[in-house]
């Protein structure tokens, strides 16, 4: 029989590699890509390990307990909730920084002007600005052309973005649904795992606690470990980090792209005899 320290060395070993897992990865990288804090990119990391083992945990009791067999149908739905999940942070995280590219002025916006004077023979060219008046509009020159396409130009997404991000539960809430997302994908795979191997329901679960312990303290030390990589980079070479970032959000996209490809295609979820072997 299995000792209560192999259990233990064992479960949190195998949870720590489990955070590691690429759709992980990629999935954290697009929200910590946006962070420069190695604290905050901590806590992101810990809120998604966290909903990761709540859900392997609920659903790994109900396996447990009652014997619950999961349909192949369902089971490759709960998988694809990862891959159409990855594709929405990462078209989220491109729509935030693709916002803030520079654009093109618009001829009728010049800021500056520059006139020619000629003083007692003397031709000198004056550049200033002025507040201009426009079918009764005033519009103040001086003002910030980079706020002005921003207003104009930035996604609609990338607005809403914005507007979430001032209320500190959004900060908490999003990678806190991701870890629960990624949690149904995978609760059946860890939990059929361990009942090969332990069959006394009472240190099955305990294994589930040990293992969703681990994942949180992987996905933090991966989730500091990318900020400290991203702030690093980001103020030693400022536009390679942008484009880093955006790297993210294109990866993010294919993967999910892929992702559900595997499931829909070749495995068959919409055909009269899906496929499903727990990963």
């Amino acid at each position: 029989m299995i000792g209560l320290l192999s259990i233990i060395v064992i479960g949190f070993f195998l949870g720590m590699r489990h955070a590691t897992d690429p759709d992980h990865v990629i999935a954290v990288t697009t929200i910590v890509s946006q962070q420069r804090n190695t604290g905050r990119a901590a806590l992101i990391g810990a809120l998604w390990g966290l909903g990761h083992t709540v859900t392997i945990f609920v659903v790994g009791i109900a396996i447990i307990l009652f014997n619950l067999v999961i349909p192949p149908r369902v089971g490759l739905t709960m998988e694809l909730s990862v891959g159409i999940m990855l594709i929405l942070l990462g078209g989220w995280n491109l729509a935030s920084f693709m916002s803030f590219m520079p654009q093109a002025p618009n001829n009728s916006a010049t800021l500056t002007h520059v006139h020619s004077h000629n003083h007692h023979g003397l031709s000198t060219d004056i550049t200033h600005s002025h507040a201009h008046s426009h079918h009764d509009l005033s519009v103040d020159a001086a003002h910030s052309h980079e706020a002005h396409v921003h207003t104009l130009t930035s996604p609609r997404l990338a607005r809403w973005d914005a507007q979430l991000r001032r209320f500190g539960a959004y900060q908490f809430f999003r990678p806190l649904v991701i870890g629960i997302v990624h949690g149904l994908a995978g609760s059946a795979a860890v939990t059929l795992l361990i009942l090969a191997s332990i069959h006394d329901a009472r240190w099955a679960i305990a294994y589930l606690l040990i293992f969703g312990i681990g994942t949180i303290a992987g996905m933090m030390l991966i989730t500091m470990s990318i900020a400290s990589a991203f702030r690093f980079v980001g103020n030693r070479f400022q536009t390679f980090g942008r484009r880093l970032a955006l790297v993210s959000g294109f990866i993010s996209v294919a993967f999910g792209v892929l992702l559900a490809y595997q499931i829909c295609v070749v495995q068959g979820l919409f055909s009269g005899h899906p496929t499903w072997t727990p990963r």
